[in-house]
């Protein structure tokens, strides 16, 4: 299967689950997709990408943490250090355990990244020769299950938050540097009956995300 073949078939498989795509200008992919999945509210924000020059897609998402949610997390940091640090590296094994690719976005302190949790993010990669719609559909339901387990677990641990988006430092350097991040969402911080997507249309690959990194 070349690069052609599955950008038609992506496009079609999005028509027949009726997931609506957008599409993105990209100088360095032959594809760059935002779609919501689920569909709905309740649905997130992925990005699907076929990068030029690789025989594959790449497929991510972002959630960024609440502000209220960061506050508590900074509160806990503060009263209890060692059980701040237990339960940041509680959530890092909860990813590893999903068989995703995965990345975290700490909040910064002087040159030293040591929270609270900011963003996360999460992204596979599906090899054209493997490519086939089952596969496409359930790399995007993993992925969102991956996104609601940590997703939950910030709640549980640091409350609903405000629904008001807190700050991601990484992603202020980012665009001092003159890059953005890739499809942020914040879905960490919603209430049970509404998730609002937010995202950048102008967005490329975004931080901690580049798939020429895979062999």
């Amino acid at each position: 299967m070349g690069s052609e073949d599955a950008q038609l078939k992506i496009r079609s498989w999005l028509d027949q689950e009726r997931l609506v795509a957008k599409e993105q200008k990209d100088p360095r992919a032959e594809l760059h997709l935002l779609i919501r999945y689920p569909q709905g509210p309740q649905g997130h924000m992925f990005a699907v990408v076929i990068p030029k020059g690789r025989d594959l897609v790449a497929v991510s998402s972002m959630t960024r943490v609440d502000e209220g949610q960061q506050a508590e997390m900074a509160s806990h940091m503060g009263d209890d250090k060692g059980a701040w640090l237990e339960w940041i590296h509680d959530v890092r094994l909860q990813l590893i355990r999903t068989g995703v690719d995965w990345g975290i976005h700490m909040g910064h302190v002087g040159d030293q990244k040591t929270g609270p949790l900011q963003a996360f993010n999460v992204s596979l990669p599906v090899w054209f020769d493997g490519l086939t719609k089952n596969e496409f559909m359930h790399t995007l339901r993993r992925l969102w299950l991956a996104k609601l387990g940590v997703i939950h677990e910030i709640k549980f641990s640091h409350g609903p938050g405000t629904g008001k988006p807190g700050p991601v430092d990484d992603w202020a350097k980012a665009k001092q540097e003159g890059k953005s991040p890739l499809g942020t969402s914040n879905e960490g911080s919603e209430q049970s009956t509404h998730h609002e997507i937010e995202f950048d249309e102008k967005m490329s690959f975004g931080s901690g995300f580049d798939p020429s990194e895979w062999a």
